[in-house]
């Protein structure tokens, strides 16, 4: 069994001290929101591309996609596959857009389309979902770290926490994206670390995996089957109660739609290039890095999975019966397999995964806030210098708000933190790329409109809510009288996968038909707002 070293800890400690210093570094560039939000627009699309590739790789990925593929199959993996025609459809529709009307905020456009109350709307469902997100992501690094160190959970919470908002407060967008392009490499040599030597260790290799993972159906697409246990293929049609392979690309199209029409995170960084041709490039660039990369960590758990059944193992076993968390295979298998300085070297790349999402959300937070509510709505007229302490404020506030978050999901428990992960996204999305979609994609509705769709969405989210949190079950409305069938149907009306994309659907729907029904707009002048009313 291999320990943790006094060389891990150095590497560890080096690659620490390493992205601190990025914040100090770049502080220089952060002296007005511009520098400090967007660097200037002054970046090269190959630096961004790599950027937002090491963004979208989250520990998340490193972490939870071997556990999903551990413990399951690649059902899952279908939402990573739509990311191409996501990016493709973005860079029609959505980045000419932005990249022409020189935005700081993803949500600016809102208001020119439908006034400031949708647009403070957006920004206030963007910040609840990303908290939400960046809790997750720091919660999975502190199973890493206390997995390898044996330290205090909190204490790893706050090690994360801490240096990864010392950095992004300190330096801005600079240090993001210098620190993501440093991150981008470590978490591709963690990776490797950790393939290599498991298919080093299984007699046979790569064949040898492929083999007995064929052999059990663990490339399937297909997820476990709660009540027996045993995986079991999806089928292919529609269905808005379990997951199918059609019903997962929609949902996958759907989801890169929104990452690059409202993620501000995404959408920050390509209007933070020199010119369009960049943004193009930069968004190309992170799509072809990263569908590559989410493969490689689900065969990685896969390969997991083929080495303990080959070397049975009870802590192991125990990650794929559901009596441990799956999460906590990888971390498991670096510390007590591979050699001594090689752990470090794969937890700086698991840390690199976590940082580079955490500090680019961070910043999002910090710019969406400022723009979008604090100097829009709340303190108008002061300097810029104050807007830029009020963004470092909110930074801090942020990174509070993770930590404590973190610490709430310690003692979470779920099949996986993939599983989590995208009902989380689903429940908080807000409809938002129905928003996008009804703002750019047609000449109808206005504020009114929108909002009685936003009320609607908001309702049918919040009880979506309250089912996944057990608060509304089929018992209560049992109590209340209604039949089993109709209590049944009504405490789970569909997968909270889907949550997001009936969001999406009734924003939409709801706001168009108020738009050419009761709630016609007056005319007015839509240039460069719509698809059909730009230059």
């Amino acid at each position: 069994m291999s320990q943790f070293t006094l060389i891990d800890w150095i590497v560890l400690v080096v690659y620490f001290l390493s992205m601190a210093a990025m914040g100090p570094l770049f502080a220089h560039r952060g002296k007005s929101t511009e520098g400090y939000f967007l660097g200037g627009r002054s970046y090269p699309g190959w630096l961004i591309g790599l950027s937002m590739f090491a963004t979208s790789i989250s520990s998340i990925t490193f972490v939870a996609y071997p556990a999903d593929a551990y413990k399951t199959a690649y059902l899952r993996f279908l939402l990573c596959l739509m990311l191409p025609v996501g990016v493709y459809l973005a860079s029609l529709i959505f980045l000419p857009f932005y990249r022409k009307a020189k935005i700081v905020s993803a949500f600016e456009y809102l208001e020119g389309r439908f006034g400031p109350g949708t647009r403070a709307y957006a920004a206030t469902a963007f910040v609840i979902g990303q908290l939400i997100r960046i809790s997750l992501i720091l919660y999975l690094v502190s199973l890493l770290v206390y997995e390898m160190t044996h330290l205090n959970p909190y204490v790893c919470v706050l090690i994360g926490g801490i240096v990864t908002s010392f950095y992004t407060v300190l330096g801005g967008i600079e240090a993001v994206i210098w620190t993501d392009f440093i991150q981008s490499f470590l978490l591709w040599a963690g990776g490797f670390v950790c393939l290599g030597m498991v298919l080093y260790s299984i007699p046979g290799g790569l064949g040898t995996v492929i083999r007995e993972a064929m052999a059990d159906g663990k490339f399937m697409l297909g997820d476990l089957n709660t009540a027996t246990g045993a995986l079991e293929p999806a089928k292919w049609g529609f269905s808005l109660s379990e997951k199918t392979i059609l019903m997962l690309l929609i949902m996958g199209v759907a989801q890169w739609l929104t990452e690059y029409s409202s993620n501000q995170n995404v959408i920050q960084k390509y209007v933070a290039t020199k010119s369009e041709k960049d943004a193009f490039s930069a968004i190309w660039i992170c799509c072809l890095c990263s569908v590559p990369t989410w493969g490689f960590f689900m065969f990685l758990g896969t390969s997991l999975y083929v080495y303990y059944k080959i070397f049975p193992d009870p802590q192991a076993q125990a990650m794929l019966t559901g009596q441990a968390k799956a999460e906590q295979i990888l971390p498991y298998f670096v510390i007590n397999v591979l050699p001594t300085g090689l752990s470090g070297l794969v937890i700086a790349g698991v840390l690199a995964a976590a940082m580079s999402s955490l500090s680019s959300s961070i910043n999002a937070i910090s710019a969406v806030s400022v723009v979008d509510i604090y100097k829009r709505h709340l303190v108008k007229g002061r300097t810029d210098r104050h807007y830029v302490w009020t963004a470092k404020s909110i930074s801090i506030i942020s990174s509070l708000i993770m930590i404590l978050g973190a610490v709430l999901l310690l003692i979470a428990e779920s099949k996986t933190l993939q599983d989590t992960a995208t009902k989380i996204a689903s429940i908080t999305g807000g409809g938002l790329l129905g928003l996008y979609v009804l703002g750019f994609m047609t000449k109808r509705g206005d504020g009114r409109a929108v909002f009685v769709g936003i009320i609607f969405t908001v309702i049918f989210s919040t009880y979506i809510t309250l089912i996944e949190l057990k608060v509304i079950t089929k018992d209560l409305f049992l109590k209340w009288g209604i039949s089993e069938h109709a209590s049944k149907f009504l405490a789970q009306p569909m997968d909270t996968y889907y949550a997001g994309l009936t969001g999406n659907i009734l924003i939409f729907a709801i706001a168009y038909i108020l738009a050419i029904t009761l709630l016609p707009g007056k005319p007015r002048n839509l240039k460069n707002l719509t698809i059909w009313t730009r230059d």
